[in-house]
C-alpha cells in the first residue's frame, strides 16, 4: 500500500435537528468539529411517515388550480 494517500479518520460529533448530539469517528472536517444536521431520521418523512407538502411561490395552489377537473369521480 502507498503511504500518506489516506484521509485523516478522527472523532467529531454531531448535532441531530432536536439538539441531541453524539461522537463518532469521520473524514469530514477536523477532529473536534461539529456536524449540524439539517435532516435526520427524526425528522425526515421517510422515516417518520408524515408528509407535508410546501407551497413555494404559489407552486402547489397552480398545479391544484390547473389539474382540480382530473381526479377521480366521487
Amino acid at each position: 500500500m502507498k503511504n500518506d494517500i489516506h484521509p485523516d479518520y478522527h472523532e467529531i460529533t454531531v448535532t441531530m435537528t432536536d439538539g441531541s448530539t453524539f461522537k463518532t469517528r469521520s473524514t469530514w472536517g477536523k477532529e473536534g468539529d461539529t456536524m449540524k444536521l439539517d435532516i435526520d431520521p427524526k425528522t425526515h418523512p421517510a422515516w417518520t411517515g408524515v408528509h407535508r407538502l410546501l407551497d413555494s411561490g404559489g407552486q402547489l395552489a397552480k398545479f391544484n388550480n390547473r389539474f382540480k377537473g382530473l381526479g377521480l369521480k366521487t
